[in-house]
């Protein structure tokens, strides 16, 4: 099996689940957390390097206020819960996004948990909090204004550069949960040239099953990066 570098994963379908259970939110929400170790130990098993997960997004503080404060309280739970094991397995332990949106003691526990597992570098699992791709462009283009980098040396390395993980390869393989098909601001430049799949599966119920088959997909798909296939002559469209 040709195993991507890179696996990036959409969450989604927490609230869907819970609905057809006729549980709370943040039930599903919770359910969701469980799914993310079960996942993380399919990812190990089957030899990914690197996990990227879209926990919340920038546009998510818009949600109901219990709700969101439920999260975080989960989020907080569930780092005190898994770092030990994290830890253990040599799985390093990255969070990306607008940490200044987060609670201060949320932002120190992370940081404890990101300085803890720094040394591991056989897998990264790399959770994305108050994220959005826009917003990450943006934080890269400042960082290049406040640095006085001018604008005639502003181009895509520059920008790479100055990313929230620049040392990370990009994601071969983008998969989002729950049949939608949309990014929804997930990774936007990094994923120009990602392989996509969608799955009806909602996130609490994903497995090892479910990433199985979305990468035997991906073994199926033939990646140009915008050349031609082999034996293609030039020409008009796509």
């Amino acid at each position: 099996m040709q195993v991507p570098r890179h696996v990036a994963i959409i969450m989604d379908g927490n609230g869907r689940w819970a609905r057809q259970r006729r549980r709370p939110r943040l039930e599903g929400h919770r359910a969701g957390l469980r799914a993310i170790r079960r996942v993380l130990e399919a990812a190990d098993e089957l030899g990914i390097p690197v996990l990227s997960l879209y926990a919340f997004s920038t546009e998510n503080w818009t949600r109901p206020r219990a709700e969101v404060q439920g999260l975080m309280r989960l989020f907080s739970e569930t780092i005190d819960r898994e770092i030990d094991e994290l830890d253990e397995r040599g799985i390093q332990v990255r969070v990306r996004g607008r940490r200044e949106g987060l609670s201060r003691a949320l932002q120190r526990k992370i940081d404890a948990a990101e300085a803890r597992t720094a040394r591991h570098t056989r897998r990264v699992v790399n959770l994305l909090i108050n994220y959005g791709g826009r917003a990450e462009v943006v934080d890269a283009v400042r960082r290049l204004v406040e640095a006085g980098v001018p604008a005639a040396d502003v181009d895509e390395a520059a920008i790479s550069r100055n990313l929230y993980n620049p040392d990370l390869p990009d994601p071969e393989l983008v998969i989002r949960t729950a049949g939608e098909q949309r990014i929804s601001n997930f990774l936007i430049w990094e994923s120009a040239y990602s392989e996509f799949h969608y799955t009806e599966t909602l996130w609490p119920d994903f497995g090892m099953d479910d990433l199985r088959h979305a990468i035997e997909a991906f073994e199926q798909r033939e990646r140009r990066f915008g050349g031609l296939a082999p034996g293609r002559a030039s020409g008009g469209g796509a």
